[in-house]
């Protein structure tokens, strides 16, 4: 796993389940109000992510793309919420701002696919992970911290995925 920059990591999924795998380990050491972004094509492991994302954060709902509502919600069994929010039919930040992004930031954790289309609405600092499909089974993964926050998540979640 090459390092880009001292806060970047590079990684290559060579299955959608070590995809969910690794969301799985990120979700676990996720806080509240804390801020995933999630860039890549249709088809590249968003939502694949997302699901073990969810299951790292605690949730047994089902993670399901959502395209057509915007904005699904997972809860860990006391009522913590992590809000899953699919950017692509949304024109601007202010689109962003009239289904509450301020609320979701506040009120659990955040993951937004397509989250170039609502960059004027993300908070001063998230993680941006870019994910490219490579081929059928192999997708690669670009972890970028922006912020101490998100620095201290990559690294936590570097020792949770690869010890060392």
């Amino acid at each position: 796993m090459p390092i880009l920059d001292p806060f970047s990591l590079e990684f290559f999924s060579k299955s959608g389940e070590q995809t969910r795998r690794l969301g799985t380990r990120l979700g676990s050491a996720l806080a509240l109000g804390d801020v995933i972004c999630l860039a890549g094509d249709l088809g590249s492991g968003k939502t694949t992510f997302t699901q073990g994302i969810a299951k790292g954060w605690g949730s047994l709902d089902i993670v399901t793309s959502p395209t057509f509502v915007i904005v699904n919600q997972y809860k860990k069994p006391e009522g913590t919420i992590l809000h899953h929010m699919d950017a692509y039919r949304l024109e601007n930040a202010e689109d962003a701002f009239s289904l509450d992004i301020e609320y979701m930031f506040q009120s659990g954790a955040l993951v937004i696919e397509w989250p170039d289309r609502i960059k004027a609405a993300l908070p001063e600092e998230y993680l941006w992970i870019d994910l490219t499909w490579v081929d059928e089974f192999q997708r690669r993964m670009v972890f970028s911290p922006v912020g101490d926050r998100y620095r201290s998540l990559l690294t936590a979640f570097r020792q949770k995925a690869f010890g060392g």
